[in-house]
């Protein structure tokens, strides 16, 4: 058990669309971000916490947007991208990294909320800052890789019920 004090400084950056879509494919279900919350700060001094989430031209998901703010997370947004063809993009992978370079000086421990193999470069780059790295993500969806570099990998899949939220 790693021990985790209430002076620690915490950091969290939820990848939203990893988290959606490991919890859509693997259980069919959404992600209760209030217990993510909890777990990633379990406690401790919370400095910042970012979600990094996705607009469409219909607005759909302006009710999320705003249970997030209520949950006081601040959402970074970005428009999805529709090229021609029918192809449609929205990466979040350069914003979370440098909001987690960003940040990393006020904090302690960085949570990240993501099994996204693209992060290892970053997750290396802060520890050799002499930053704590937790990752939290669903183990069947996740970068074996990312799960070896980290401080702390927090498997999701441990307890599915408290962390997903019926459809």
């Amino acid at each position: 058990m790693v021990f985790k004090h209430s002076g620690q400084r915490v950091g969290v950056l939820i990848d939203v669309q990893n988290m959606y879509h490991s919890a859509k494919n693997l259980y069919n279900a959404r992600v209760n971000f209030r217990e993510i919350l909890k777990l990633a700060v379990s406690g401790r001094s919370l400095i910042r916490v970012f979600a990094y989430v996705v607009s469409t031209k219909t607005g759909e998901e302006k009710p999320f947007f705003e249970a997030l703010t209520k949950l006081g997370i601040e959402t970074r947004v970005r428009e999805l991208q529709e090229f021609y063809g029918g192809q449609k993009k929205a990466d979040w992978d350069v914003g979370i990294v440098i909001d987690a370079i960003r940040i990393a000086p006020s904090i302690d421990v960085l949570v990240l909320a993501s099994g996204d193999g693209d992060f290892i470069s970053l997750v290396e780059y802060l520890k050799n800052q002499g930053k704590r790295v937790e990752i939290i993500a669903f183990g069947k969806s996740s970068s074996s890789r990312l799960r070896e570099v980290c401080d702390e990998f927090i498997d999701l899949e441990k307890a599915p019920k408290k962390y997903l939220l019926k459809k």
